[in-house]
């Protein structure tokens, strides 16, 4: 559309005028004088002719806040309305169109409905009108002019790493939550806040607006993430601190259900404070700080700054669903389909409750409503244990992590990734999707910084890379890799030095077991060049028509230095995905190397600088060859530590036990291995029937995080259950004669352990035997919620002496009363204390103490369990009377 700056069409002399005052009453009072002028007019252009001045009535009371006159007139079958208020200095700020409904968008349904509309703006003031016709009658274009920042004195500020699309969502939120405070305010619901806060608080949010507006505008990006100097008034520190308070007024009440408007989810307040801290914090003369490296909590931190794009799913390895901000799944990817026995388009549509199993799923509900009530999440950006529900009815345990994403036109998506918990070595953890680069947390953007070019460039363009240089290079990338615990974290850590160090940007491709390419990394110097289409992910396989660098490299030749780059036309698919890097990233020379130890390729390095820089040349060859050799050791031994865990991992799944059957015992287990750690625990339970019909109950952890102590775990296990069926003796006398047994074959083996039997008939009354080796003491939760830890039969851990008699105790189970068994994985916190850790435990089970036990085990684990860098094992049982 143009932007009309010629006025429409003069306003018939017979039409008449009638003037409002500035309150919210005066918008219905405007929309029945519209109805009462256009009586006899066809029915859906009168209805279309009141939608739209209710919009523009409503923008008059909210932002000019002065007397505004309304004009209706029809010619034939063409109706025409003009609002027109006192403050001609208050432009219009149009918003972008979103697909989903919402509020403050009058200006966008201006758009989508009138035939003709426009401003004009004269010395007192400001009318827009609109026009409407019928159906397919042709009109000449028209449209708004664009928002300017106001006149006035200007400071220009920087906005680093400003994420398009969360920006979006931002403004979206704040206009919504403005509009609905001001509109609740003047109707009396209760909401106290001052008319002048309030209308300070608009002006500041349009001026905010429009000088961000005229800025990108002015310094347009293809990228998602951009650097932007605004241009603000030198001044707006006060009326910004104002905005930010009745925002969180408005945030305050739309928790509270008082407006309609849901709250802002916790990457639009974070996001709100950056922008209102870095405007406030340079017009006094502080430096920009990169949103990029701003801290946040966990359901603050988007997966993704760029914009969403459901490619992103369909390229991650890991299984991955999104879902919108109706609960609907919105995308899926093969991983996610193949877990959980769907077919991918299958899931397209589906409600996210039918991943859930039945007993989590009311649970689920109230969790989403309750985040879009009241903008506080639970378990976002967090990994929580729980059960995903498979098409036929099996439980498939994972660890969920759900992550918000804006689109480009600002809604929210909610990216959920499924990590299975026990896993195949083939299929074990994949990477996780790409988060788009960002800065060191100690680095600090400075406005005119330079690319850096490598430090052994001469002013003849000629390298000379000193000995110490080359070195330092090779050990920062070794440290870069060899402090993530996972291959792929490391991978992208590699990519970010060589990135700042030695080339504009870099990939890295591997080669998986089964021969498979995946691009693990893509770093870029500058963030927002990277747009979705830089995807990651599984890639072409290398066939015998591949005969790019890339393809080359991966079978063995190499490094190889392109100084020209092939066309992508007609290339094998492999070959066009990696040519077509250099042309959405740029680049003029490159080097192609490959990951080689002991005779076999791991994979690919492509590192490439573009115009403006030294091209690489053969000098360069050596360092890269260097690098990769570096890169490859470390990868190698990332996957044979992989491996390695791969096995105690599979033997500790392997020995948890199927969970012994009663009419009335009831009996339910879980065990989660870490969310934030590569090792595997000694962590175990176990749960079986001994001769004469006691139940036995086991949970236990051996001191280490490796193949031996899951061994040594697997011994344990096996001894104590020959001892206990082969004596039917008390728990103190099963656990010494294990101490003994352990002592005898493994001296250097320490363990904790609890050892208890459940006895009783069918109709009760039930009581614990049990007896502890260093282990935390289980417990009691009453049907009625009372809670108590039993202490009593504490003893020495397994290993210590074998020799010092051990203690028992009996406690009476009341009927439906709960005893949890658990590991310290579950009560204990880096930088908390183990006594809160135990009275967050009772609280937890006194409020599950009615539920049933499989929600009582999953609740604990969501509630307890969430980023735990320790495995946890929890086993519980509850005697029930037979009915």
């Amino acid at each position: 559309m143009g932007n009309l700056s010629s006025p429409g069409p003069p306003r018939p002399p017979h039409a008449p005028v009638r003037r409002f005052p500035a309150q919210p009453e005066s918008v219905a009072e405007a929309r029945r004088n519209a109805r009462a002028e256009l009586a006899g007019a066809p029915q859906e252009l009168a209805e279309t002719a009141e939608l739209l001045l209710s919009e523009l009535a409503t923008n008059a009371v909210l932002h000019a806040r002065t007397e505004f006159e309304v004009s209706v007139s029809r010619s034939g079958d063409t109706v025409r309305v003009q609002v027109s208020d006192r403050l001609p200095a208050r432009g219009l700020v149009p918003q972008e169109r979103r697909p989903d409904p919402g509020t403050g968008l009058g200006l966008v349904l201006v758009e989508e409905l009138a035939a003709r509309y426009g401003t004009e703006t004269g010395e007192e003031r400001k009318t827009v009108w609109f026009e409407l016709g019928p159906d397919g009658s042709a009109s000449p274009p028209s449209g708004w002019a664009n928002a300017e920042p106001p006149s006035g004195p200007l400071d220009t500020v920087t906005l680093v790493d400003m994420p398009d699309a969360l920006y979006t969502a931002a403004g979206y939120r704040r206009n919504a939550l403005l509009r609905e405070l001001t509109l609740a305010a003047a109707g009396g619901d209760g909401i106290s806040v001052r008319p002048q806060d309030l209308a300070t608080a608009h002006d500041m949010s349009n001026v905010l607006t429009a000088c961000v507006a005229a800025a990108r505008r002015t310094q347009p990006s293809e990228g998602n993430i951009r650097s932007l100097r605004v241009s603000v008034p030198a001044d707006a520190a006060p009326a910004l601190f104002t905005l930010r308070r009745v925002l969180e007024m408005a945030e305050e009440a739309a928790g509270d259900e008082r407006l309609l408007t849901r709250p802002s989810l916790p990457q639009n307040r974070v996001f709100h404070q950056w922008l209102f801290d870095q405007i406030t914090s340079q017009l006094s003369g502080g430096k920009p700080t990169a949103w990029t490296v701003v801290p946040r909590e966990p359901g603050a931190s988007p997966s993704e700054l760029a914009s969403w794009d459901p490619r992103q799913v369909r390229d991650s390895r890991v299984p991955t669903i999104a879902a919108d901000e109706e609960d609907r799944i919105v995308a899926a990817n093969d991983p996610a389909a193949d877990l959980l026995g769907w077919q991918e388009d299958d899931l397209l549509g589906q409600p996210l409750t039918v991943l859930i199993p039945e007993h989590l799923r009311q649970r689920h509900v109230s969790a989403f409503t309750s985040l879009q009530l009241t903008g506080r999440p639970r378990i976002l950006g967090r990994s929580v244990p729980l059960p995903a529900l498979h098409r036929d009815g099996r439980q498939i345990p994972v660890r969920l992590l759900i992550q918000t994403q804006e689109t480009a036109d600002g809604r929210t998506v909610f990216v959920a990734q499924l990590t299975p918990r026990a896993v195949d070595p083939s299929e074990r953890k994949p990477r996780k999707e790409r988060a788009a680069p960002q800065a060191e947390p100690d680095e600090q953007y400075e406005p005119g910084t330079q690319l850096l070019e490598p430090s052994g460039v001469t002013s003849g363009g000629e390298t000379d890379v000193t000995a110490l240089e080359r070195l330092s290079l090779l050990t920062d990338t070794r440290s870069a890799l060899s402090g993530s615990p996972d291959l792929t974290e490391g991978l992208q850590h590699v990519c970010r030095v060589l990135t700042r160090r030695l080339a504009d940007w870099c990939v890295l491709d591997l080669l998986d077991e089964r021969g498979h390419v995946d691009r693990v990394s893509v770093a870029h110097r500058e963030p927002w060049r990277m747009t979705p289409d830089v995807r990651e992910g599984r890639l072409p396989p290398v066939s015998e028509a591949a005969r790019g660098p890339l393809a080359r490299v991966l079978r063995g030749a190499g490094p190889l230095l392109l100084t020209e780059i092939p066309a992508v036309n007609q290339a094998h698919p492999l070959d066009a995905r990696h040519l077509e890097l250099f042309e959405q990233l740029g680049g003029t020379s490159a080097v192609v190397a490959p990951l080689r130890v002991r005779r076999e390729v791991l994979g690919a390095l492509t590192v490439a600088r573009g115009e403006g820089r030294r091209p690489f040349t053969e000098k360069d060859l050596p360092l890269v060859d260097d690098l990769v050799r570096n890169l490859a050791l470390g990868v190698d031994n990332v996957r044979l530590y992989q491996e390695t865990r791969d096995i105690a991992e599979r033997l500790q799944h392997s020995l948890l036990p199927v969970l012994p059957e009663s009419e009335h015992l009831q009996v339910a287990a879980r065990y989660a291995s870490s969310s934030t750690t590569a090792q595997v625990g000694g962590d175990w339970y176990d749960c079986f029937l001994v001769p004469g019909g006691e139940t036995a109950l086991v949970i236990g952890d051996v001191a280490g995080h490796d193949l031996e102590a899951a061994v040594a775990m697997s011994q344990l296990r096996s001894m104590l259950r020959g001892i206990a069926v082969d004596r039917r003796e008390p728990p103190e006398v099963v656990l010494r004669r294990l101490d003994l047994a352990n002592h005898s074959l493994y001296r250097e083996a320490t363990a904790t352990c609890v050892y208890a039997l459940v006895k009783g008939p069918e109709q009760g009354p039930w009581e614990l035997r049990h007896s502890s080796a260093g282990h935390p003491p289980p417990l009691l939760t009453t049907e009625d919620g009372d809670t108590r830890y039993l202490d009593e039969g504490a003893g020495l851990l397994l290993g210590m002496d074998p020799q010092l008699p051990r203690r028992g105790a009996r406690t009476p189970l009341p009927a439906r009363s709960t005893v949890l068994l658990y590991t310290d994985g579950l009560v204990e916190r880096r930088g908390a204390s183990l006594d809160k850790g135990l009275a967050l435990l009772r609280r937890h089970t006194a409020e599950l103490a009615r539920e049933p036990l499989d929600v009582f085990c999953d609740e604990l684990l969501i509630g307890l369990g969430a980023d735990s860098d320790d495995d946890i094992a929890i086993l519980a049982v509850r005697p029930t009377p037979s009915s």
